[in-house]
Parts: C-alpha cells; structure tokens; sequence
C-alpha cells in the first residue's frame, strides 16, 4: 500500500476536488492485513503516547469529521484501544449551548484542547461552523454577530472570514506545540444508507438512529460542497486534512491509525534525559536503598 499520508493528504486547497477522491479505496490491501497492521500500530501508539506525555511539550490534536454513520466513533474506539486514558483526551461535539453562544464560534472548541504532554481527539469541532451552518446558514442567527441579522447577510465574505479565522486559529496552535491532524471520513450516500437500515433493523443500534439523519440525506450534495470548500480552504503543510475512504470500516481504522502513530514519529517527543548531577544522586538513593 502506498504512503497514506501521501496518498490521502491535503496540504494545500489548491486544485483540490473532493470527486477525486474515493470512497472505498484500499487498493491491494486485504482486511486481515490491516486489522494486523492495526494491532502493530496500538502497540506503536502507546509508546508514542508515553514519549510525549513524559516530554511534557507538545500535544497532537486529532479532528474526525464525517457525514453520520461513516465510522468516527468506531475509529476512536479501535485505533485508540489500550492507550492510557490520562494521556487522551476525546471530546464529543454537540449543539452549541446558550452559554456557547455568548461567546466566538472558537470559544468551546479552544476549552476542549489538549494539555501539553496529551493526545486530543475532538469528534466533530470548529468546523462544524464552516459545514452545517453552511448548509443552514440560519443557525449562525443564533451567535448575534454585529452586522448579521438575516440569512442573506452571510455572504462570501462572511464564510472567507470564517476560513481565516480557522486558519489562524490552528497557526496559533502549531506555534505554540500542538500538531493537528485533520481527518474526513469520506463515505459514500450509498453506504451511509446501508448503515442506517442495519441501525433501523439491529435492536443493539436503534439508539444510534435518528430521525433528523434522514433528514439530511437531502442535503447531501450541499454538504460535499461544504466539505470541499472548508478542506481547500484549511489545508496547510503544518495543519494537513487526510480524506479516508470509509465504505470499509476495516480500512478506514487502519489508515487513522498509521497516520497518527506516523504523525507522532514525526514529532519526535523524547523521555526527558537527566542532567549528570541528578544522575548521581540516583546512583546514591539507589546504595541507600539497597543497604536497608
């Protein structure tokens, strides 16, 4: 399989059409081969969390961002089994409360970020702002932004300042140690149908069904264009999107997971080495340890 990271990144929006990209791609690759590879990388993961937590300066920031049913919740849970909770972070992002809303579209988001030395996962996130509220502008209403008060008045302007926004926000961030890796689980409206209806006929997954998600399956081409609008407009070297092909789930976990731990190698966090005289001094405690 070639580099994912190559094959699936976006570094710059320049050129960038979402139609080039496939939904169910995974190209020689086998579903026992990855879900072998996807236990490499568990191993791979906990160690790398164990370097940055222990380095205690930097963080990564993982975004997953999807239409429903494309599997974000399925990707947290295998590619991040068996690492140390107090290392990771995920939040879940929900409709704004009335409290979000008496602050910027950032103001929660920003909250939710990880701490030096720790792995953040946000399951949705700030763009939720360049991508529902693009499809329903008239929730942006809800902000009470000066100058905005009817839907005609988000205009390309309002939107390239939105992007701008983003884009500044993850700049801060990579300047001061957060990485950020940005994932978009592309799943097909085919295959989102088929899991709807195995949520509708599998008892153990009605609850995961909502009546609303029908709802936005006919703002499906809306909400490509969205999605291909945000993505060419915050992708950037330091601050990459990777659209995954998610029709098999088997290959979507695999390459989250191979992209993260070769994110994380790329950071390069380090145990913190101690000077010569603390060293010493170990050497001491240790004698007196051992006379008892």
């Amino acid at each position: 399989m070639a580099n994912v990271i190559e094959k699936f990144g976006v570094t710059s929006g320049k050129a960038f059409k979402l139609k080039n990209y496939k939904t169910d791609d995974p190209g020689s690759m086998e579903k026992k081969e990855a879900l072998a590879d996807l236990v490499d990388f568990q191993t791979e993961l906990k160690e790398y969390q164990e370097r940055l937590y222990a380095e205690d300066s930097q963080s990564l920031l993982v975004i997953l961002q999807a239409m429903d049913a494309a599997g974000k919740d399925g990707a947290i849970e295998h590619v991040m089994s068996g690492v140390n909770p107090q290392g990771c972070q995920v939040f879940s992002f929900k409709q704004p409360t009335s409290n979000d809303y008496e602050h910027d579209f950032l103001w929660r988001h920003y909250k939710a970020l990880p701490e030096r030395g720790r792995i953040g996962i946000h399951n949705r996130s700030h763009y939720e702002y360049v991508l529902i509220c693009r499809v329903h502008p008239e929730y942006n209403l809800s902000e009470r932004i000066p100058g905005y008060r009817n839907v005609k008045d988000f205009n390309a302007e309002f939107w390239e300042d939105r992007y701008e926004s983003i884009r500044q926000f993850e700049a801060h961030l990579h300047r001061n140690g957060t990485k950020i890796i940005k994932f978009f689980l592309h799943v097909s409206k085919e295959e989102q149908k088929k899991r709807f209806l195995d949520r509708i006929e599998d008892n153990y997954k009605n609850w995961k069904f909502s009546a609303s998600d029908i709802d936005e399956r006919a703002y499906w081409d809306a909400y490509m264009s969205a999605y291909e609008t945000a993505i060419a407009s915050t992708a950037t070297p330091a601050s990459p999107w990777y659209v995954i092909p998610a029709d098999k789930k088997w290959f979507a976990r695999y390459a989250v997971g191979k992209i993260i731990v070769e994110t994380l190698k790329q950071m390069e966090p380090e145990f913190p080495k101690l000077p010569e005289n603390q060293k010493e001094k170990l050497k001491s405690y240790k004698e007196k340890l051992e006379r008892e």
